[in-house]
Order: C-alpha cells, then sequence, then structure tokens
C-alpha cells in the first residue's frame, strides 16, 4: 500500500456524484487510490470503473447481480460483495482513509455511520444522513474525533468560508437556492408540470431525486437541516435567497458584519475535490469563472407559499427529535410517486405535510427509532399516495 496516497472508498459510484468522483481521481492519479467501489443496480458500469480502477473490493447492493459482477472481477482479483449489509461492512476495511457516500437518499446512513465507528474521515454527499440523524451522527463524529467534509456544493462554500475562521462567531449562514426550472411559476401553473419539465435543471447537472427535490425546493430545506448539524448553529441563524445564477454557492456572515461568499461555475466537481484533497487546493482543468460573462448577479426571496417544502422542512428542524427523519422519508416516496406519475407536483408537498402529522413524534430517537420511524413513514406516505 503507497501510503502518499489517500485511499478512497466511493459508495454509489456510478450515480453522478460517484462519476463525477471519478473525474478527479483521474486527474490526480498520484493523490488518490480507490480501494472500494459500490453501486445499487448499474452493473454494467460498477465493471467497467472496477476494470479502470482496480479497487480492492466492489459491493452491487442488488443481490440478483451479483453472479454478473463476480463473474467479471473475480478473474482480477478484485473482491466481490452484494447487499446493505455488506456494503455497511467494508466501509470497516483498514485500508481506507476516507469514505466519500454519494448514496441517495436513507440508504447513506448506516454506512456512514460504521465507517465513522471505524474511524473513517468522511467526504459527505448524502445530505440525508444528517437530515434524518444529525444528532447522532455529529455526536459520533465528534466522539471518534472524525472529520465530516461536505461534498454539497452550499456546504463546501461554508465550510471553505469558515477556514480560518472556526474560532470566530457566526451571526448567520445563507444558503443560495437556484430556483430551479420553476421560479416565479404560480401554484395553478404548477399543478400541470410533468417530471420531464422538473427535471430539466437551468444550472445543475444532477440525479433524478436531488433534481426533483431542487425543483421543488425540498433540497433547500434538507440543505438548511444538514448545515444546522454540520456547522453547530441555531435554525434562525440559517437563511435562504434565491441567486438564479448559482455563481455565488453561499454566504457566511460574521458577528462584526463582515460578509465571506465562495464564488464559482456551478460544478460538482469543484466541491468533491476539495473535500477529496482536504487540505489541499489541487490544481484543476475545470472552466474559470469570469465577471465579464456575469455582469449582474441577482438575488430575490425564495416564494414559501408556492414551494411549501422549504417551511416543512423548517418547522421539522425546530420540532426536532424524529421528525425530519419523517420529512426526509415522506419526500423520498413522494419523489418516487412524482416519476411514476403517480401524483402531482405540488401534490409531493402535501404528502410530506401529512406524514408530518401522523407519524409519531419522539424527543430524543435512538438509531433503532430512526429505522422504525423511516419505515413506519414510507408505509404512510403510499397508503396517502395510493388512496
Amino acid at each position: 500500500m503507497n501510503d502518499d496516497k489517500k485511499h478512497i472508498a466511493i459508495l454509489g459510484s456510478t450515480g453522478s456524484i460517484g462519476t463525477q468522483a471519478l473525474d478527479v481521481v483521474r486527474l490526480h492519479k498520484d493523490r488518490f487510490e480507490i480501494e472500494v467501489l459500490s453501486a445499487q443496480n448499474n452493473a454494467d458500469l460498477l465493471i467497467e470503473q472496477a476494470v479502470e480502477f482496480k479497487p480492492n473490493t466492489v459491493v452491487i447492493g442488488n443481490d440478483a447481480l451479483y453472479d454478473r459482477v463476480f463473474a467479471a472481477l473475480d478473474p482480477l482479483d478484485i473482491k466481490v460483495y452484494a447487499g446493505d449489509k455488506a456494503l455497511a461492512s467494508v466501509v470497516q476495511m483498514d485500508t481506507i482513509d476516507l469514505v466519500l457516500t454519494a448514496l441517495v437518499g436513507y440508504a447513506g446512513l448506516k454506512p456512514t455511520i460504521n465507517a465513522i465507528e471505524a474511524g473513517k474521515h468522511i467526504a459527505l454527499a448524502n445530505k440525508e444522513t444528517l437530515v434524518v440523524a444529525g444528532e447522532l451522527i455529529t455526536n459520533l463524529a465528534q466522539e471518534k474525533g472524525i472529520n465530516i467534509y461536505p461534498v454539497d456544493s452550499e456546504h463546501s462554500a461554508i465550510f471553505q468560508c469558515l477556514l480560518g475562521e472556526f474560532h470566530n462567531p457566526i451571526e448567520k449562514i445563507i444558503l443560495t437556492a437556484s430556483g430551479g426550472p420553476f421560479r416565479g411559476r404560480t401554484k395553478s401553473e404548477l399543478e400541470k408540470v410533468t417530471k420531464a419539465q422538473a427535471l430539466k435543471h437551468p444550472n445543475w447537472d444532477m440525479g433524478a431525486k436531488i433534481t426533483i427535490d431542487s425543483a421543488s425546493l425540498m433540497n433547500k430545506g434538507l440543505e438548511v437541516i444538514e448545515a444546522k448539524w454540520l456547522f453547530g448553529i441555531k435554525t434562525e441563524q440559517i437563511e435562504v435567497i434565491v441567486h438564479p445564477q448559482s455563481i455565488i454557492h453561499s454566504i457566511v456572515q460574521f458577528t462584526d458584519g463582515s460578509m465571506k461568499a465562495q464564488m464559482g461555475l456551478p460544478d460538482m466537481k469543484l466541491p468533491i475535490q476539495f473535500a477529496l484533497g482536504y487540505p489541499d487546493r489541487l490544481t484543476s482543468n475545470f472552466p474559470r469563472f469570469d465577471f465579464l460573462n456575469y455582469p449582474a448577479l441577482t438575488f430575490e426571496q425564495p416564494d414559501r407559499d408556492t414551494f411549501r417544502n422549504l417551511n416543512l422542512a423548517y418547522s421539522a428542524l425546530k420540532k426536532g427529535g424524529n421528525m425530519a427523519c419523517v420529512l426526509n422519508a415522506a419526500n423520498e416516496v413522494a419523489v418516487a410517486q412524482f416519476l411514476n406519475d403517480k401524483i402531482g407536483f405540488l401534490e409531493m408537498s402535501d404528502l410530506v405535510e401529512a406524514c408530518l402529522e401522523k407519524i409519531e413524534f419522539i424527543k430524543s430517537p435512538s438509531y433503532e427509532d430512526y429505522v422504525s420511524t423511516d419505515k413506519e413513514t414510507r408505509i404512510k406516505a403510499l397508503e396517502i399516495a395510493n388512496k
């Protein structure tokens, strides 16, 4: 094992974040070594990645695809496992320095917990982990002396603004939102939008689930919750503004009134590379921002009446306990139902709100409580959606 390199596990290597992370690794082969790759269903791309990067281990989430992956990779002496339990186990391998959790949704929780318990630093692209169990995760990371490097562009921006400032108190942080493809639309217009329209984000190239969340402003709500736990601040210190150009990725305001903003073109490779390479800024060939191409940067208030998910997220965060877990599970079901043409765009918020009202509140949840809350919420959400 070459100790000069950082040995990385990428959970969700075939998704949008995972494939871009591998682009970063290709640029810096002298800095990074891939130890583990995982995918849920995309066996063909997982095999292709494993043949190129020759990891120690791969995990295919779908057990039915194990034989195909094993047949392709066993001759290369690459270990192959299948299923969620295997994924939660391999992150504890001694050879791993950093785990990039790029899984979608609740699935990222258990592997992240196991990786922290095994003393692995985390590059977190799976915001739902902190949404579902922020208190549990942050307490565990503190106890184990583990760093969580945010990969979300907004949280990476805040983290970068805070470098050298960790001893200085924050007055507030401002998360910027593009406003998504439906900025300025009325409720009556949104009643008729299709999933094809919702999947066309104006600035960012992302996976389907996060793109829908961005269109509904749920993504910003989840980021508000994530920010509270990542940066140890109060709910009322987190503000959201719409910035359609997506050049200023987020802002920190300090108690003297001064503000720091992190800027750049909307490209997820930048925050991915910063998280993987931290504390070093690695050279990149990514396109550069030019002020002359953007003579006007604009800002506006989010429309919380039309896009109700942002308020639902704030209220779940204020109530605490297991409510953010309910919010997340209900939203995952709502997005899946919308993508399957079972409910309309605005009905996603109705479904989330109904679950927040109906699921029992637990003030100080354990890990087992989060698991049962997630399961119960999904059952309730499907029941409501299919009425």
